[in-house]
């Protein structure tokens, strides 16, 4: 699913690419499953220093919408990321075997949509992890729940399970920078940042930000030590998950000089894990883009568009029609209105395909805001004459 982002100054749609993810209020699930599902070579950058946090605690230009489908996509994505229930090369026994059954009963319930479903079957999991006082069980499908309740919008039921979530992770012994609690955690800033706790999302996003980059340092000063080469992968993509999702929700909050290094920093990260020619690298590309845009540093603004839209183009990228009509409203935004046009032409296109009426519907609207704009020029050329 995508949300309409920000409106320059001429009012041309800025449209969100790749909002899937546990960005927690906000994507990044790509981050997470991609990490899970392959391993690789661990990156070899280390991670630049923090952002300069103190801005962030200012007023906000921009009201942040209460439980955006941003944030219910966020948790579908993040569905699918697991803890670990049951003890690696141990043969489950036959309850663990209805457990787990339960579990992925409700997961592909949750993937279908049928959400009452999927509740059920959790329930069913959940009361028999509890009758044979598994807690591992138990704390991974209070997760789900919560995940759920995220997927409904019930964000005060989704806080208490993914708080419930965490309180039992560490009574079985967990450290407080484990990499499943810190995930945990940017899902509470999701819901903090939806419910206009600002304080608490943003120390939050900052204590995500800082207890990662101290890992992955701690990690590299004794690699002898330390993690495989997945696992260390796996921890830079979480904080590239972190630093994308803040981004979004300083980008929110109007502080672009903010989201500008934040998303700078999550890139880096992409292009060192995945390369350049990968969905969630061109993504990160077209948002810094739309950064750009915002602080009118147009230059930028159309290189990485450009290139963002050329690879997107070349893989068959599923935000393909965003990724354009981005593209498009910066040209826009500059007056290129032939360029805008051929653009958004084409991402309408793409969206039609793809049958995304609420996309389709936005494109339409900024290719009205388009000719409306190019009319008014034509006319004061004119007068001009």
């Amino acid at each position: 699913p995508l949300s309409g982002g920000s409106r320059g100054a001429d009012g041309a749609a800025m449209l969100r690419a790749g909002s899937r993810g546990l960005g927690l209020g906000l994507g990044s699930g790509r981050w997470i499953s991609a990490a899970l599902r392959r391993p690789g070579p661990s990156p070899g950058r280390p991670p630049p220093h923090s952002p300069p946090w103190h801005g962030a605690l200012a007023r906000p230009t921009v009201r942040p919408r209460s439980g955006g489908a941003e944030a219910r996509s966020a948790a579908a994505a993040a569905l699918l990321a697991a803890l670990g229930i049951f003890q690696r090369g141990e043969k489950p026994t036959e309850t663990e075997d209805q457990i787990i059954l339960l579990i992925k009963h409700g997961k592909l319930s949750a993937i279908k949509g049928d959400l009452e479903d999927a509740e059920r079957f959790l329930h069913q999991a959940l009361h028999l992890a509890q009758q044979s006082q598994h807690n591992q069980a138990i704390t991974y499908i209070y997760c789900q729940m919560a995940n759920l309740a995220f997927l409904r919008g019930d964000l005060l039921s989704a806080e208490k399970l993914f708080k419930a979530s965490m309180s039992q992770l560490l009574g079985s012994g967990a450290q407080q920078d484990d990499n499943a609690l810190i995930e945990m955690s940017l899902k509470l800033c999701s819901i903090y940042a939806s419910t206009e706790r600002h304080y608490l999302a943003v120390e939050g996003y900052k204590w995500c930000i800082e207890t990662l980059e101290e890992k992955i340092r701690r990690e590299k000063a004794t690699p002898e030590e330390g993690l495989s080469a997945e696992e260390m992968e796996n921890m830079q993509l979480l904080l590239g998950m972190s630093l994308d999702s803040c981004a979004r929700y300083m980008l929110i909050r109007g502080q672009l000089q903010l989201a500008t290094g934040l998303y700078e920093r999550a890139l880096a990260i992409a292009r060192d894990v995945h390369g350049e020619n990968h969905t969630q690298t061109v993504v990160l590309m077209n948002d810094l883009a739309t950064v750009f845009e915002r602080r009118d540093n147009h230059q930028e603004a159309h290189k990485l568009a450009k290139r963002a839209s050329s690879l997107a183009r070349e893989m068959a990228h599923p935000d393909l029609p965003a990724i354009l009509s981005n593209e498009a409203a910066i040209h826009a935004h500059t007056g290129n209105y032939t360029e805008a046009r051929q653009l958004y032409k084409e991402a309408l296109e793409e969206a039609s395909a793809q049958g995304n009426e609420r996309l389709i519907e936005l494109i339409r609207e900024a290719m009205e805001e388009l000719d409306a704009r190019s009319r008014s020029s034509r006319d004061q050329g004119k007068e001009r004459r």
